[in-house]
């Protein structure tokens, strides 16, 4: 029986997570964690026998711990921190949202215990010394996200050298096709009408300006080792074609299947092996046709300064996801437009230098100047 954690288990990747759980005889929940969902927690915690359970947020804490007496309910993020470190188990799966994702992962990392990993932000901000501390201590890391799971199940076949490229797809989003000058009035409900995937109100805003595929490359990058320049994005509308190699020998391989995140979710929670998930198999002619285009850059500038800071390294990734959460935050809240989302985020990689990382504190350090100077390029940005 393999012992899990659920962090984000509130979430759309974490509830999908515990269906998956919930139809295996291999598998095991044993802790749970939220941001401030506590009431979904505690049901949650009755409903698979758990007996440890976090919030990260305080207050909520509090009411969780009002409102269950069966168990243990850690509050604050060092609660999330002790959990991963104090509770017995064979693997954690992150989908917590955002940065606040990076301190759990490097918890997991440090002590060994392999993870599945949903939360980009984790190898985004911190990839060179997340994966060394993965190396460190052994501990395995199995990408979650729909893209990355194919692209590990397509690679791991193939000897050194013989993958050539890598291809990201993506849906495009809701507003694929519009032009700069159509973005500018487009609200926030629009924006997180996502055409193929139902996820929560930051990674669907992610998607709608293609920051989400800009942080998926400098994921690639640092799980698979591959130069930025081998790493291509590709518009595939149906969402049918997860990922795409091609191979020194002229071949590409495809990994294919029906937009369903139960799929990546039960590979990385069975890996290496593989479980039964009720989803359908393809059928090739019903679908009639699979389309692929060329992303616009002109239009969503996010993909190229995703691109643009994964190549400058150092603190420039931290600083763009940074700058993006206010940014989305902001748009969400209602307090600035689509478009002045990349206008943001321009101009603090444009304002705060590159400066190289030798220790998580440094992200820290980075991470605060640029939601400062976020904050206030919001407020210009309005002006």
């Amino acid at each position: 029986m393999r012992r899990v954690i659920v962090l984000g288990s509130t979430g759309s990747i974490g509830t999908q997570a515990l269906d998956v759980i919930g139809r295996s005889d291999e598998l095991e929940v044993v802790a749970l964690a939220a941001a401030t969902s506590f009431e979904q927690v505690v049901e949650q915690a009755r409903a698979h026998g758990v007996t440890r359970v976090a919030l990260a947020d305080e207050a909520a804490a509090a009411l969780a711990a009002e409102a269950w007496t069966e168990g243990e309910v850690l509050a604050g993020a060092e609660g999330v921190m002790s959990l991963v470190t104090e509770t017995e188990c064979d693997l954690v799966l992150n989908a917590l949202v955002g940065s606040a994702g990076l301190g759990p992962t490097v918890a997991a990392l440090g002590e060994g215990i392999d993870l599945a990993l949903a939360n980009k932000e984790s190898l985004v901000v911190g990839g060179e010394l997340v994966t060394a501390l993965a190396e460190a201590t052994g501990a395995r890391i199995v990408p979650v996200d729909s893209e990355h799971s194919a692209l590990a199940q397509l690679i791991g076949s193939e000897r050194p050298g013989a993958v050539e490229r890598l291809v990201l797809t993506a849906s495009g989003g809701p507003f694929r096709g519009r032009s700069p000058e159509e973005l500018e009035s487009v609200t926030v409900e629009q924006a997180l009408a996502h055409p193929t995937w139902e996820m929560g109100g930051k990674i669907t805003i992610d998607s709608a300006t293609l920051m989400n595929k800009g942080l998926e490359v400098i994921e690639a990058h640092h799980l698979f080792g591959v130069p930025y320049e081998r790493i291509d994005v590709v518009v595939h509308p149906q969402s049918i074609v997860h990922a795409l190699v091609h191979l020194n020998d002229g071949a590409s391989l495809a990994h294919l299947g029906y937009p369903d995140m139960r799929v990546p979710i039960s590979y990385a929670l069975h890996h290496p092996e593989r479980a039964d998930v009720p989803v359908p198999a393809l059928d090739l002619p019903a679908l009639g046709q699979l389309t692929f285009e060329a992303p616009d850059e002109r239009a969503f500038p996010c993909l190229r300064l995703a691109r643009e800071a994964g190549r400058a390294g150092g603190t420039a990734p931290c600083v763009l996801n940074a700058a993006n959460e206010v940014a989305v935050r902001a748009f969400l809240d209602g307090r600035l437009s689509f478009t002045g989302i990349p206008e943001v985020i321009e101009r603090c990689l444009e304002s705060l230098p590159v400066e190289p990382v030798g220790h998580f504190s440094d992200l820290s350090r980075a991470d605060a100047a640029a939601r400062e100077l976020a904050g206030e390029a919001v407020e210009a940005v309005r002006a």
